[in-house]
């Protein structure tokens, strides 16, 4: 078994399994491009591609150069969300809005939901499992602040201030 334990070994297999089923049920058409991520641990990458033709509409990645300047760390939840709107803005001119996408083997959290919930704000329409019809990434809609009417509150009588009455005697039972 050499160095890597067995934990490890299931750790990869649960990954490579998540992997599989992922890609079996996602296939991009010129519809409905495939929205495909890559991240290590320095940079975020994605593209969306026409399955059917086999080629790549558009693309994003803090590797590029006005992402790479404007970035501090590459891979970290804001670079991903930087990913995620120039991608959706690289997408609308390409003239995509909806998308299937595909999130590999990676876990939907973290960078991977912090970049769809980006791109869904950028305009993009998501599918997540065509099987299920999957729902969308959450939409953060900004605050608007409400004027709440003010409650009308019950005047209580004030507690009395001073000595607390005295405590009842205990009556002795044997006389």
């Amino acid at each position: 078994m050499g160095s890597e334990r067995s934990h490890d070994l299931r750790r990869w297999e649960r990954r490579e399994r998540r992997g599989f089923h992922v890609r079996s049920t996602v296939y991009g058409t010129a519809e409905r491009p495939r929205l495909s991520i890559y991240r290590s641990h320095r940079h975020f990458h994605a593209q969306l591609i026409d399955d059917s033709q086999g080629r790549t509409l558009a693309s994003a990645s803090t590797q590029q150069k006005e992402l790479r300047e404007a970035l501090k760390n590459g891979g970290d939840k804001k670079a991903a969300t930087a990913v995620g709107e120039k991608l959706a803005k690289a997408a609308i001119a390409a003239g995509v809005k909806r998308v299937v996408f595909d999130r590999g083997f990676y876990r939907f959290h973290g960078r991977v939901r912090a970049f769809a919930e980006a791109a869904a704000k950028g305009g993009l329409d998501f599918l997540f499992n065509p099987k299920k019809k999957g729902k969308a990434p959450k939409v953060k809609k900004e605050k608007v602040e409400a004027v709440k009417p003010a409650k009308e509150k019950k005047e209580r009588p004030p507690k009395p201030q001073g000595e607390r009455p005295p405590k009842p005697e205990k009556k002795e039972g044997k006389e």
